[in-house]
C-alpha cells in the first residue's frame, strides 16, 4: 500500500455490498505525507479577533471560566477587560475585574473614576434619548418614533440590559412602513434574544424576517440561516441546524461577526451534518453539489480533513482530529454543551459504517481500527444492537460480529407484490372516475344560502 492508511475495513467475509467512494475533497496522492494537526492550545487573540462587540467579550469570559490553564485564563481576562473599557457597559466591567482579582497588575484593577464617568455620561443620554422620543410621539413622526426607540435599544444593548433592550426594539414593529425596517427589527430581535440564550425568539423572528422575500438580500439570508441554524443547534436539532449551515452563503463574510464567524459555520454544519447525515446526505449536502460549504470548509482545514476522513473510512485518523479538536470545542460558548452527544453520535455512525459491508468482522482487528480495546468495542457494539442501529450477533469467545442480514430475495418479492397492488388499486380508481364522468355523475356542492 506504499505506507498508504488502508481504505478498506479489515474483515474475515465480505457480502460483496461494499465498497468506498473517494473522498472527493481529498487527494489520495497526498494523504501519504498529510500530517494529524495536533491539539495545540486555542491561540486567544485570533479566535477573539473573529468577533466583535458583546459576543467577543462574552467568548472571552467563557474561555475563562471553562479553560484549565491559568496563562490561557488570564489572557482571556485581560483581552475582555481592554474589549470592555471600549464600550460603555459598566456592569460587565465590574464582572471581569472581580474574576481577575488583582493578578494582571495595577492596569487591571478597578477603574471607579472610569465608571463615574461612564454612568454619568448614561445618564444624560438616556434623559436626551426620552427627550426625544416623548417630541417624537407627540409629533405623531412614525419613522422618527421608530428610530427613537430602536436608539432605545442601541442604548440598553450597550450597557447589557437585554431585557429592556429586547423590549424597545419590539416596540419599533408598530411603526415600521417599509420591509427593510421589518427585517431591521427582526434581526435587533435575534441579535438580543441569542445574547438572551432565548432561542424560542429567535425561532420566531426568522420566520417573520422570512414572510418578507422582497427585502432579503443575500448577507441577510445567510444571517438568517446561521440564526436558525443556532436555535436548531441549543435545541439538539442537528439535522435541522445541519441543513441550515450548509445553506449559509459566502455573502456571509464577516458581516455577522457579533454573532458567528465563518469559521463557525464550518464546524457548526460539519460536526452536525456528520452526527445526523446518512452517507447518501452527505455526499450530496457537502461534496457534490454544495461548492459554497467547501469554501467554509477550507477555513477549518481540521473539520475538512475529519469528514474526508470519515466519508473515506479512515475511521482512525477521523476519531484523532475529532479528539485533538475536543479541548477546543468545549470553550466554544454554542457547542461546549453538545459536544459529548454530537462526537458519540458521529463515532456510532462510524461503527456502524464500518461493520455495514460484510458478513463477519474480526472485533480484534476492529478495535486497532477504532483505537479502543476489545472489551470496550464489545459493549459499545452491544448497546448499538440492543438500539437495533445494527444488525448483528457477537460470538464473545471468539471475538467476531456476525451480520444477519435482511433475506433479498424475498424483501424484493415483498416490494414487487406492494407495487402491484398499488398499480391494482390506481387503474381500478381511474376506470370508476372515468364511469362516473361518462354517465355524467358528478358531485356539485351545495351551495350555502
Amino acid at each position: 500500500m506504499d505506507g498508504e492508511e488502508d481504505t478498506s475495513n479489515p474483515m474475515m467475509e465480505a457480502n460483496g455490498t461494499g465498497g468506498v467512494d473517494e473522498a472527493p475533497l481529498s487527494s489520495t496522492s497526498t494523504r501519504k505525507n498529510r500530517p494529524i494537526i495536533s491539539g495545540e492550545p486555542l491561540d486567544i487573540e485570533a479566535y477573539a479577533g473573529l468577533y466583535t462587540g458583546r459576543t467577543k467579550i462574552k467568548r472571552l469570559i467563557f474561555i475563562a471560566s471553562r479553560c484549565d490553564n491559568p496563562a490561557m485564563q488570564l489572557e482571556a481576562l485581560r483581552m475582555a477587560y481592554d474589549e470592555i473599557k471600549k464600550g460603555e457597559n459598566t456592569q460587565l466591567y465590574r464582572e471581569v475585574v472581580q474574576k481577575i482579582e488583582g493578578r494582571l497588575g495595577p492596569n487591571y484593577e478597578m477603574d471607579a473614576a472610569w465608571c463615574s464617568t461612564i454612568e454619568r455620561k448614561d445618564e444624560q443620554r438616556k434623559e436626551k434619548l426620552e427627550s426625544e422620543l416623548n417630541a417624537y410621539r407627540t409629533n405623531l413622526i412614525k419613522e422618527s418614533i421608530r428610530m427613537g426607540y430602536n436608539d432605545f435599544g442601541d442604548f440598553y444593548y450597550a450597557h447589557g440590559a437585554l431585557g429592556d433592550a429586547f423590549k424597545s426594539y419590539i416596540r419599533t414593529r408598530d411603526y415600521c412602513t417599509t420591509s427593510k425596517h421589518i427585517i431591521q427589527m427582526c434581526l435587533n430581535a435575534i441579535l438580543v434574544s441569542i445574547e438572551m440564550v432565548q432561542f424560542s425568539n429567535v425561532t420566531s423572528y426568522v420566520s417573520r424576517a422570512e414572510l418578507t422575500p422582497e427585502a432579503l438580500d443575500p448577507p441577510t439570508v445567510a444571517k438568517l440561516c446561521c440564526a436558525s441554524g443556532l436555535a436548531h443547534l441549543e435545541a439538539k436539532k442537528y439535522k435541522l441546524a445541519a441543513r441550515k449551515f450548509l445553506e449559509v452563503g459566502p455573502e456571509l463574510g464577516n458581516s455577522y461577526s457579533e454573532v458567528i464567524a465563518p469559521q463557525d459555520v464550518a464546524t457548526y454544519g460539519g460536526l452536525c451534518a456528520l452526527a445526523s447525515f446518512d452517507r447518501t446526505e452527505l455526499k450530496a449536502s457537502i461534496f457534490i453539489d454544495n461548492i459554497n460549504f467547501r469554501d467554509f470548509l477550507e477555513l477549518v482545514p481540521e473539520v475538512r480533513e475529519l469528514i474526508n476522513d470519515f466519508y473515506s473510512s479512515h475511521y482512525a485518523s477521523c476519531l484523532e482530529y475529532l479528539g485533538n479538536l475536543k479541548p477546543n470545542l468545549m470553550l466554544d460558548i454554542h457547542l461546549y454543551n453538545h459536544v459529548e452527544t454530537l462526537y458519540d453520535q458521529i463515532r456510532n455512525k462510524a461503527l456502524i459504517q464500518y461493520t455495514l459491508p460484510f458478513v463477519s468482522v474480526d472485533m480484534r482487528m476492529m478495535a486497532d481500527a477504532f483505537k479502543t480495546s476489545v472489551s470496550g468495542l464489545e459493549k459499545e457494539l452491544e448497546a448499538l444492537i440492543t438500539d437495533n442501529q445494527i444488525q448483528a450477533r457477537i460470538d464473545s469467545h471468539n471475538k467476531i460480529l456476525y451480520a444477519r442480514h435482511a433475506d433479498q430475495r424475498n424483501a424484493t418479492f415483498q416490494r414487487v407484490l406492494q407495487t402491484g397492488n398499488e398499480f391494482d388499486q390506481d387503474v381500478r380508481a381511474m376506470l370508476l372516475r372515468a364511469n362516473l364522468l361518462k354517465r355524467d355523475c358528478n358531485l356539485k356542492a351545495s351551495r350555502k344560502v
